[in-house]
């Protein structure tokens, strides 16, 4: 491996010799190399001659897993080699054309060392396979070293660069730190249009002691999932993507897909919301004649408003997105200008409060009472005015009292009752204000702003005056705020979205993010504190600035003037709109690229520089929705919780790699713990149901029918992601729990290995014992299908990769939800005896083996048809296994077949352990099998009571809860047939000719003579020995006696085959044959008669002969049992119980 270098070519002998020095060539050829008069003595050292060669273009050197080769030579060298033929000959590796490197030149020189050249293929000639196959160290570190940040998953940017690569420019560095690079975007992203417009309402509605409560909730929101942020970004290198990569590649595809989703649905309203905060401002404090409709009635302003922003936000929205789709250099370019804005303005209001200690500005406020009075529409806060020595009436008296003069006919009850007076809007921070404002003060919808504690007569006032009070425009609690409040806390992740950008990545993030978020914490909770303790009550809680002229509330504390705040608020909301903007559609396009939404396709692609078009034309259309809201305090609370469920989704992702412990984690930031993100976690969840239940179970939903969707799509994506650890984890507890003893009978079902025959072409033979398989899906156990190729492994392992992606997709077709086996052996019995022994894991074992019948074993010459059958009918017995043959498979019902009626018959003629009884049942769950009714028969013998056995199995499969007909079969002993005989004969004749074609000619006449001794008891067969009666007086072995003269004569007389054939005819049937012959023919006629339009039969298959001489005989048995059934199944128990009657 390594560099590809100049090849050179060995000549006749020195090959040979370079051949010893690998160790490949054989030893004679080595000898024969050495001169002769060399050989006793140590070796001289061997003349090589080397003839360079030019190099071969480099793409004819295929690089291996994704990685180029390095070349280590010296690079005036390399460069001379290149533009001209050198003679210098270098330590090179040559490829003989089949992908084997071999070594040009096996020794050095001083010269050559001299070059630099790394000869690791001569110090690693052990490792020499393996540098065939896997990259040598140093060409991996080479490859990391030209790392680019591009984005993971996305493998059309590598092969646009690999297809280009000539014309590719020398990409710039990532070369931004800390400050530049995480902590000022973050505080740009941080501080937005809730500082500005919505804290002092909130620091007046809920108090100061609650508002720290809010803030302090949201600030250890954002710093717990900053902290599992940092730990997962610090965990490898982080690709250019942000928090999508971070969680998809954490939490897999189906999660990465539904939060990356959510984050991009969240960012996407939050432009909404800046445009929304922009129109706000404009048209309430900046240009309010720029309005285009206008209140008709007193009532109606606020829709006015609402219209207003609708027109003037889609205006702001369509310019902005005009703007992104230029270029996004305009908006990186004045975003320096907009943070300017940002902080100049947060400065002010410092400035503000300390100046209001000894200087407070001038902003009175109206009472009537204790109501406070809307300012805008009066100029003196007064009922009379003095007019040229003349009392006359105010502008206020005429509003309430509808008349120019003094007279009090038509005058508002509460205006007459109480007096107006002026109060200070900003007494100053050395006032005292601040124990007023320590509690909350919620109010409901249409409520009128009072100050506690000021004097008043509390009269019912007429309703057409409410217009004049300042009002509350919506109803307000802790939730409410709680929802209005957090998108001022999100933007943790504008550090991580330009991780690309950053010279260190894993330092940048978590120290800028954590800098950003505790200077933001402490602007809050210092401006919570100042407004609290500078402002008047019941100005904190006027949302619009009504009572202070209309103006800005939080401008009435700045320093040097109120529009500093206005004009810094309205460019940094328009900045962070823009932002949004920008960000939102490169989030949707990185996961279009991902593929693992599919109708999400289109949106991966962009303008010719990679600019995301359509995702910016569908973030649009988003937020044109929000913009049609219209109101900021109901976009907030839907973007919260789009961006709490990604922060819940980034805590649960740390949370997870921390406690799985899986070895890839180990993040370079160590200051996390899972208890921390648990944490987190709990708190986002927590914030989502405070803030809107609703709006919490429509965000859960929207995340959990993408996730399903993806999950239904198949994301074939292998992130490495944690869920697949937890599923890993998680098996691996519930196997070791399994694994303590055997499952009760409760919890016993079918776990299923299914052997499959394959054909020559590596094609499933009987795809219905596939089809029988999942229709016994009901027990809802373990699916294993096993087959055996016959073979060398190290041969044979592509045909066994082959044979297993057949059977999978056969399983798929069949719908199987299981795993496959493939075996290599040299033998099938040995390997399906492997199968039996080995497959499953732990408690995950299987406990039943279905396997096909052997058709055409009759017709077969070759015994290993019938041998394995039956080999592996011992093995599921000896290991106690359960054993489900079906026979006619090829007549069973698809999966897309229906029995609309029929019976199942089940034969009971052993106990089993009830699986006979089970089978049925589950079979009964599948839609094909849904409408059989089932049958059970048992046989009686002569001296059982048919009646009392009909009433006990009754009984029996009652209190089982199975229903089913029962039937009880009497057996007479009637004489044996002539039929039963002749069957026993034919069977016998055929065994012993088979054997006859067999046999060599010497054991074949000794057979014979075997055959026609009278006087010994021939016992050719040895059948069901576990069933013979212990009586039986027909002995296990034959002693004779051969003489010479004997063997001679036998020869003689029996030389011909024709005669051996002849005598055959001569056997009497063996007497426990018949017997066994009789059973199968009577319970034959039986099963026949009764179940003959039976759509299956059930049956207990007798067991397999212990001695293996009767094994032919065996086949013959079943053969007759089942004669004349179209389908059958014949059962084995494994010995236990499956079935009880218990609860």
């Amino acid at each position: 491996m390594g560099g590809v270098e100049e090849r050179g070519f060995l000549r006749g002998s020195d090959r040979t010799g370079q051949e010893c020095a690998a160790g490949s060539a054989p030893r004679p050829a080595c000898l024969a190399a050495v001169p002769r008069g060399a050989r006793a003595a140590p070796p001289a050292m061997p003349h090589f001659t080397v003839v360079p060669v030019e190099d071969k273009h480099r793409s004819e050197y295929d690089s291996v897993e994704g990685l180029s080769w390095v070349d280590y030579r010296d690079p005036t060298a390399a460069t001379a080699t290149t533009t001209t033929t050198t003679t210098d000959s270098y330590d090179t590796v040559s490829s003989d054309g089949h992908g084997n490197h071999k070594e040009n030149s096996p020794f050095l020189n001083s010269s050559e060392a001299s070059k630099g050249g790394d000869y690791y293929d001569r110090n690693l000639a052990l490792f020499e396979e393996e540098l065939d196959i896997r990259p040598k160290v140093s060409s991996l570190l080479g490859k990391l070293v030209n790392y680019t940040n591009l984005t993971q998953g996305v493998k059309e940017h590598e092969e646009a660069e690999n297809t280009d690569g000539s014309k590719k420019k020398v990409s710039k560095s990532p070369s931004m730190g800390t400050l530049m690079g995480v902590y000022l975007p973050c505080m740009q992203n941080i501080f937005g249009v809730i500082l500005f417009l919505r804290l002092t309402w909130m620091v007046g509605m809920a108090g100061v002691l609650q508002s720290f409560l809010i803030v302090l909730l949201c600030c250890c929101c954002t710093m717990l999932t900053t902290i599992s942020m940092s730990a997962i970004a610090t965990n490898g290198v982080v690709p250019a993507g942000g928090s999508y990569f971070m969680i998809s590649r954490s939490l897999g595809p189906e999660f990465g897909g539904a939060v990356g989703l959510c984050f991009y649905l969240g960012t996407t309203f939050a432009g909404a919301m800046y445009i929304l905060g922009a129109i706000e401002i404009l048209l309430t404090y900046i240009v309010p004649q720029a309005a285009i409709f206008h209140p008709s009635g007193a009532h109606d302003a606020s829709s006015a408003m609402l219209n207003n922003m609708r027109v003037y936000g889609t205006v702001f929205l369509i310019f902005m997105a005009v703007v992104v789709f230029v270029g996004v250099k305009y908006v990186n370019k004045f975003a320096s200008l907009f943070l300017a804005c940002v902080v100049i303005s947060i400065l002010s209001i410092y400035a503000g409060a300390i100046k209001s200690i000894f200087d407070p500005p001038e902003f009175p406020i109206c009472m009537l009472g204790n109501r406070t009075l809307s300012r805008d529409q009066f100029d003196v806060c007064a009922k009379t005015i003095v007019k040229d020595n003349i009392t006359v009436a105010s502008k206020l008296w005429e509003l309430f009292c509808h008349s120019t003069n003094l007279t009090t006919e038509n005058c508002d009850e509460y205006f007459l009752m109480n007096n107006v007076s002026e109060v200070a809007g900003i007494p100053g921070a050395a006032s005292g204000i601040l124990k007023d404002n320590l509690w909350s003060n919620y109010l409901e919808k249409g409520e009128i702003l009072e100050k506690a504690h000021h004097p008043s007569v509390d009269v019912a006032g007429q309703k057409n005056n409410l217009h004049l009070y300042v009002l509350s425009d919506i109803a307000t609690s802790f939730m409410v705020l709680v929802g209005i409040f957090f998108p001022s806390v999100t933007g943790i992740m504008a550090g991580s979205n330009r991780s690309g950008d950053l010279k260190d990545a894993q330092k940048s993030i978590p120290v800028g993010t954590i800098l950003a978020i505790v200077t933001t914490s402490l602007v809050y909770f210092s401006c919570v504190l100042l407004f609290g303790a500078c402002i008047e009550g019941v100005v904190l809680r006027d949302k619009y600035g009504d009572a202070v002229n209309k103006n800005l509330v939080v401008g009435t504390l700045s320093w040097p003037s109120p529009w500093v705040i206005v004009i810094g608020s309205f460019f940094s909301t328009c900045g962070a709109g823009l932002q949004s903007l920008t960000g939102a559609p490169r989030l949707l396009q990185a996961i279009a690229k991902d593929n693992i939404i599919p109708f999400l396709w289109i949106f991966g692609h962009g303008k010719a520089n990679g600019e995301p078009t359509w995702a910016l034309l569908l973030t649009a259309l988003i937020a044109e929705l929000g913009i049609l809201i219209a109101s900021l305090d109901m976009v907030a609370p839907i973007l919260s919780m789009f961006f709490l469920m990604c922060y819940l989704f980034v805590n649960l992702a740390c949370a997870v790699q921390t406690l799985l412990r899986t070895p890839n984690w180990r993040p370079r930031f160590k200051y996390y713990h899972w208890a921390l993100s648990f944490l987190g976690m709990s708190i986002c969840l927590a914030l989502m149901f405070i803030s809107s239940w609703y709006y919490a179970l429509v965000a859960m939903l929207i995340a959990g029918m993408i996730y399903k969707y993806i999950e239904y799509q198949g994301a074939e994506k292998e992130w490495g992601d944690g869920i697949r650890g937890l599923s890993l984890s998680a098996a691996r507890y519930a196997l070791l729990r399994l694994e303590e003893g055997p499952p009760h009978t409760k919890n016993w079902r079918p776990q299923l290995l299914v052997l499959l025959k394959l054909d020559e072409d590596l094609h499933v033979k009987y795809p219905r014992l596939l089809t029988f398989a999942s229709q016994l899906k009901a027990g809802k156990g373990l699916t294993i299908i096993g087959s055996v190729i016959q073979g060398n492994f190290l041969e044979t392992y592509g045909e066994a990769q082959a044979a297993e992606q057949t059977i999978k997709n056969m399983m798929d077709i069949e719908k199987v939800k299981g795993f496959c086996q493939v075996v290599v052996a040299n033998k099938v019995r040995e390997g399906i005896a492997h199968l039996i022994q080995s497959c499953g894991l732990g408690g995950m074992k299987h406990n039943t083996v279905v396997l096909g019948w052997p058709y055409g074993w009759r017709q077969s010459e070759d015994p290993r048809s019938w041998k394995t059958f039956i080999g592996t009918v011992r093995c599921t017995t000896a290991a106690h296994l359960a054993l489900l043959v079906p026979k006619n498979v090829s007549f069973y019902p698809s999966n897309h077949e229906r029995y609309n009626e029929g019976n199942i018959d089940v034969w009971w003629i052993v106990h089993d352990g009830g699986m006979l009884m089970l089978l049925p049942f589950l079979l009964k769950q599948h839609k094909v099998w849904r409408k059989c009714k089932m049958r059970i028969f048992t046989v009686a013998q002569m001296d059982d009571n048919s009646i009392q056995m009909k009433k006990d199995l009754a009984t029996f499969l009652y209190q089982l809860r199975i229903e089913a007909e029962v039937e009880v079969v009497e057996m007479h002993n009637s004489d044996i047939s002539a039929y039963t005989y002749e069957r026993t004969l034919m069977m016998e004749q055929r065994s012993q000719m088979l054997r006859q074609m067999r046999l060599t000619k010497t054991e074949r006449e000794r057979e014979a003579q075997l055959v026609k001794d009278r006087h010994s008891v021939a016992r050719l067969e040895s059948l069901y020995s576990d069933e013979e009666d212990e009586g039986d007086t027909v002995p296990d072995s034959i002693q004779m006696t051969w003489t010479k003269e004997k063997c001679d004569a036998e020869k003689r007389n029996r030389g011909s085959a024709v005669g051996n054939f002849r005598d055959l005819i001569s056997i009497k049937p063996n007497q426990s044959n018949v017997r066994r012959m009789h059973t199968a023919v009577k319970l034959n006629e039986v099963i026949v008669n009764r179940s003959h339009d039976a759509r299956l039969v059930l049956l207990n298959m007798p067991g397999p002969p212990k001695n293996t001489d009767g094994d032919e005989n065996y086949m013959e048995f079943l053969e007759v049992l089942t004669e004349g059934l179209e389908r059958v199944l014949l059962v084995r128990g494994g010995g236990r119980e499956v079935i009880t009657i218990y609860s």
